[in-house]
């Protein structure tokens, strides 16, 4: 909470940053082959106050590139959406230090959580 009484805007990106942990976790990760955040953009809708009781974070992925990929994320309760979210997400080698491509694998995995995935309940992601 910051001084005037809401939750600051640098703890939303730590909110982001758990979610998308807790998301890439489904999948497991190498530990030479993991990824870094290329770009953050966020949309303040509405003011969230300090409170006892969590929010809800619900992730998808909007795109699926070579070497990077979108997540898009909603922090919100039932019927308020207090910040809409993106982050680019490039694959890194961590032994070379050097971006990488996705794997097919990766791929795969991405795909199954896109906007546009034919099973609609695997569209998004709670955390």
């Amino acid at each position: 909470m910051d001084a005037y009484g809401h939750v600051n805007n640098a703890i939303f990106l730590r909110y982001l940053e758990e979610a998308r942990i807790d998301f890439l976790s489904l999948r497991g990760e190498e530990s030479k082959q993991g990824s870094v955040v290329a770009r953050h953009e966020i949309d303040y809708k509405r003011q969230l106050v300090h409170r006892p009781t969590p929010v809800d974070i619900e992730l998808w992925v909007t795109q699926v590139r070579a070497a990077s990929f979108t997540v898009t994320y909603e922090v919100k309760d039932a019927d308020v959406i207090y910040v809409r979210a993106s982050t680019v997400v490039v694959p890194f080698d961590f032994e070379t230090q050097r971006p990488r491509r996705l794997t097919a694998e990766e791929r795969e995995f991405l795909q199954r959580y896109t906007d546009d995935a034919d099973d609609a309940d695997e569209e998004a992601v709670a955390a």
